[in-house]
């Protein structure tokens, strides 16, 4: 008896914890904690049943079955170079980086078996598409019309799988080492090119100004000098006023002209050129005039002694021969220079 019931023990036992494992499976299964940014698709009996939101979810043990889960952020995925052939038959390789988010986790897990692999052939087909009808040089500048390209399309093709593709971008462009030695010889050249001209353009630059410089300066030293020989001029004239008046005011006698007539002939020949002047024929005017003022006291003094007596008249003196119109005619004297 004590055996049977040790036996009984022992099975009752056992299904209680079979019942407790069962228990923890079946809550295991039912109890499933989304995290945060992810989604669950949930199968019931195969078929599509409904889509976890982050936090706690309930699911129907051995009948419900949970797909595995989806990232809902934005990723970033970066793509092997892929050699594309340009319009100009150039054989470029381009590395292209694409920005998606899953934005319908159904979608992304029915209708299309590996998206990811999926957005990478269809950016490679897209991208031959617009670089090939594109130059190098037209492919290297345009890589915004490029992107703008690469990224309509892609959203386009991947919106029915619940993709959304922000942006798609070209990492590098590389181009054959002989195009990339060409293309560094051409910027060499413009850039040698450019400093030529900029040079030239100093050079014109400076010139213009060095000749307006000069010619201000020209200008300036013109209006000084008339500036200069108005005032000059007008210094003479006042002098010449003031001598003339002062000659007038003194009423010189014609002695002392001649002398200062005789004072002032020296100056006619100052200068290394003058080797000879001519002698006016005011001169001999001059010289009497001098020999009459020096001569006069001593002709009254020997008139006094030879007078005649008026016993013996003297004979009227026969007239004087008129004067010549013109003076002496001028002679040549060499004077040594002042």
């Amino acid at each position: 008896m004590n055996d049977g019931v040790t036996v009984g023990s022992v099975v009752s036992l056992i299904l209680i914890l079979i019942v407790a494992v069962f228990v923890v499976v079946v809550l295991f299964r039912a109890v499933r904690i989304v995290p945060q940014a992810t989604a669950g698709v949930v199968e019931r009996l195969g078929k599509y049943h409904k889509t976890l939101s982050p936090g706690l979810n309930i699911l129907v043990p051995f009948i419900d079955r949970m797909r595995p889960l989806i990232d809902m952020r934005e990723q970033v995925v970066s793509f092997p170079p892929q050699p594309v052939i340009t319009e100009d038959n150039l054989v470029v390789s381009i590395d292209t980086v694409v920005y998606f988010q899953v934005t319908d986790a159904r979608a992304a897990t029915y209708e299309i078996n590996n998206y990811l692999g999926a957005v990478e052939q269809l950016t490679t087909t897209t991208l031959r598409n617009v670089v090939g009808g594109l130059n190098l040089e037209e492919a290297l500048t345009s890589r915004d019309n490029i992107n703008t390209q690469l990224r309509i399309v892609l959203d386009e093709a991947t919106g029915k799988w619940g993709i959304r593709v922000g942006r798609v971008e070209l990492k590098a462009i590389d181009p054959p080492l002989s195009i990339q030695d060409s293309m560094e010889k051409q910027m060499r050249a413009e850039r040698d090119r450019r400093a030529l001209i900029l040079t030239a353009e100093g050079t014109k630059q400076s010139a213009i100004l060095t000749a307006e410089g000069a010619r201000q300066a020209a200008i300036l030293s013109a209006e000084g000098d008339a500036k200069a020989q108005v005032l000059r001029a007008q210094g003479e004239a006042e002098a010449i006023a003031t001598v003339f008046g002062a000659i007038h005011a003194g009423d010189p006698d014609s002695k002392l002209l001649a002398y200062q007539y005789l004072q002032m002939l020296p100056k006619i020949a100052e200068g290394q050129a003058s080797k000879l002047w001519i002698i006016p024929s005011e001169l001999t005017e001059a010289l009497k005039g001098i020999s009459a003022g020096f001569l006069s006291p001593r002709v009254g003094s020997d008139s006094e002694s030879t007078a005649p007596t008026p016993s013996s008249p003297a004979p009227p003196a026969p007239p004087a021969p008129p004067a010549p119109a013109s003076v002496v005619e001028p002679r040549e004297t060499s004077y040594p220079p002042a």
